[in-house]
């Protein structure tokens, strides 16, 4: 069989790969553009379990690829959602100091986004911050104000829309098994068919490493699934949380702490956890996949992140586990939620990348493999980011 050739293939539908298949086709709209994803519709991972949140940035290292392009995307992003009717608010968030120790990071956090070009930042003192949030238990806060909440899923469908209208094409249920370069032509096969290109970029996730793997068998990277899970509050303790709450983060850890988080389709999300996850598509406690598992097991760095991080990461399954410790790490923010204020929601898997060293790599990170680009590392604030991350690959098929 003759295979289909294109200009450009994006494998993955995420909303990094849909946003720059869709900035791509903007500046070269008679190009020929396929997405090849192995799932049946757009954003069924990572774009479509996380929790709706529009970041600001300022937690990034300013200069970082994080702080460049979510304060960059964070503009494209707004103006997206107004144009294309994509429901967002941006209601503002609280980061909360709970304890005399953590006003340090607090006041480095407030730094940070001050250098992040972020205005209208207030530090809040104790009182001020009760007139934002009047059930909410802290000594000192940033109120950051451009934080919000928007339907993710909606604009990765409004995504897919637009890329089809400018010619793009979609293969869906199509795992990719290989990808090979020769000369200027790239060759993807999958389960059913051969595709054949000029480019190629690889944004796929929880499978980012393997994919990357089939041009670059040295990959110094391996993905570390991270289960999130979240409870939501009953309907009637859903007046103890106005807009989103969240903790002072640990600095040494990439994750930001359990926190509250209103959503835009309604309710009040509490959470998430950090879980070690034990299949990388896997949403509950008890989802198993033995070669997710030994990939991780395997993994001269995955060892070293235990030697690190191991007394927390127990911590993480504890409440993963256990309701009422889960209730109890929640209640530093919101004293007077119960167990019983609590129900089941949703959960998302993180694909955090980890390098040999066991260091938990925290910016994202692309690669360029001559006509290949690798998304290799592209966890929160990814979404935010996706337009101007879009961009970003864009200029350097652009290059190419």
């Amino acid at each position: 069989m003759i295979a289909k050739q294109y200009d450009v293939v994006v494998i993955g539908a995420g909303l990094v790969g849909l946003a720059t298949a869709y900035r791509f086709l903007q500046l070269h709209p008679t190009a020929r553009v396929l997405i090849i994803e192995k799932e049946a519709a757009v954003a069924q991972h990572q774009s479509g379990h996380n929790s709706g949140v529009i970041h600001s940035g300022i937690y990034y290292k300013p200069g970082s690829l994080k702080a460049i392009n979510c304060i960059n995307g964070y503009a494209d992003l707004i103006r997206f959602a107004k144009e294309y009717g994509i429901a967002y608010e941006l209601c503002g968030k609280l980061i909360v100091a709970t304890s005399p120790e953590e006003g340090s990071a607090l006041n480095n956090i407030f730094n940070r986004g001050i250098q992040n070009g972020l205005q209208q930042l207030r530090l809040l003192t104790q009182a001020e911050l009760k007139e934002f949030e009047p059930h909410a238990a802290g000594i000192a806060a940033i109120h950051v104000p451009q934080t919000g909440i928007i339907d993710y899923p909606a604009m990765a469908r409004r995504l897919q829309e637009l890329i089809e209208q400018a010619g793009g094409e979609f293969v869906f249920s199509e795992k990719v098994m290989s990808v090979s370069a020769i000369a200027n032509t790239v060759t993807i096969e999958t389960e059913k068919q051969s595709y054949t290109t000029k480019q190629a970029v690889t944004c796929a996730g929880l499978q980012s490493d393997r994919v990357a793997s089939y041009t670059d068998a040295t990959n110094d990277l391996r993905i570390i699934p991270f289960r999130g899970e979240y409870y939501k509050l009953k309907p009637e303790k859903e007046y103890l949380v106005k807009n989103l709450i969240y903790p002072v983060p640990d600095p040494k850890f990439p994750f930001l702490g359990v926190h509250f988080t209103r959503m835009i389709s309604g309710g009040v999300e509490a959470g998430p956890n950090a879980v070690l996850a034990f299949k990388r598509e896997g949403y509950r406690f008890s989802s198993l996949d033995i070669g997710d598992t030994l990939d991780t097991l395997a993994w001269p760095g995955f060892w070293k992140i235990v030697g690190k991080y191991g007394r927390t990461g127990m911590g993480e399954i504890y409440r993963s586990l256990s309701k009422s410790a889960f209730t109890k790490a929640l209640q530093k923010l919101l004293p007077e939620i119960q167990e019983s204020d609590l129900v089941p929601g949703g959960a998302g898997v993180r694909a955090q990348a980890c390098d040999r060293q066991g260091n938990l790599i925290d910016d994202f990170n692309i690669l360029r493999k001559e006509n290949i680009i690798h998304v290799r590392n592209a966890p929160s604030p990814a979404a935010t980011s996706c337009l101007s991350i879009g961009q970003y690959i864009t200029n350097q098929l652009i290059a190419n």
